[in-house]
């Protein structure tokens, strides 16, 4: 994306956010967003996936160490910006991806969209190690989590860490060894009823390391951020990713 105006303001807003910009004058002030615009500034890519699909995807930031974000039912990639800036300045690569029948990504066939969507999840593991990841990492929300989460099944070494946001009630991780981190708001609920009892039931079968954090409120997944836990939240993703 080439860098304007517009970044230079989503730069800027960014910063205000970080509380990056008490600056005592308009020299600092341009060294900091000179700094932070190579970190916030996003690119749009695309990459096939194994069994034929093209998925596109936005990255925010660079580095050896990568971070998937796959949305919910209810999102986009751009629904992960402001987290994935959040991201990028903690020193990762994020790339948050459409799921093949969003936007421009594809599947081989109309019908393979709901089938092939671990494929998306595994196909920007794959295009993020090709190009320079030592270690990836996926944050998958929701619908998202659940495809993550097949991903993780499939290709268990494949994936560094994996961070279910209200996700993960369909498959048991057994295979996957790696860390695991579930987070889901205490009251989240559909049609049949909370969320939680579900999930919890497949944590509990899931292989150790595992970490399970309930925070307040009913709102799910990504509409967590949108709430007053959605600071915390984002907290304890950064420190997943970043522990040894």
């Amino acid at each position: 994306m080439p860098i304007g105006l517009v970044a230079v303001d989503r730069c800027f807003k960014a910063l205000v956010m970080l509380g990056m910009c008490f600056v005592p004058g308009l020299k600092t002030a341009a060294l900091f967003l000179a700094l932070a615009l190579p970190v916030l500034a996003q690119q749009t890519i695309s990459f096939p996936t194994q069994d034929g699909g093209l998925i596109f995807g936005d990255v925010y930031g660079k580095g050896e160490r990568a971070v998937v974000l796959a949305h919910g039912g209810r999102f986009n990639k751009q629904g992960w910006a402001e987290q994935a800036r959040s991201i990028a300045a903690a020193g990762f690569r994020a790339l948050a991806i459409d799921f093949r029948g969003e936007g421009q990504s594809r599947g081989a066939t109309a019908a393979d969209v709901e089938a092939g969507r671990r494929f998306d999840v595994l196909g920007a593991v794959h295009y993020l190690r090709r190009t320079g990841a030592k270690s990836v990492s996926v944050v998958g929300a929701s619908m998202g989590g659940d495809y993550a989460a097949e991903a993780a099944e499939i290709e268990p070494k494949a994936i560094d860490r994996l961070v279910l946001l209200a996700s993960g009630a369909y498959t048991t991780l057994d295979n996957f060894k790696a860390p695991k981190l579930f987070i889901l708001a205490r009251d989240d609920a559909n049609d049949d009823g909370p969320r939680l009892p579900q999930i919890r039931a497949r944590y509990e079968k899931a292989a150790d390391p595992k970490e399970l954090i309930i925070v307040d409120g009913s709102a799910h997944a990504q509409f967590l951020f949108q709430t007053d836990q959605g600071a915390r939240v984002m907290r304890e993703i950064l420190r997943f990713l970043t522990q040894r």
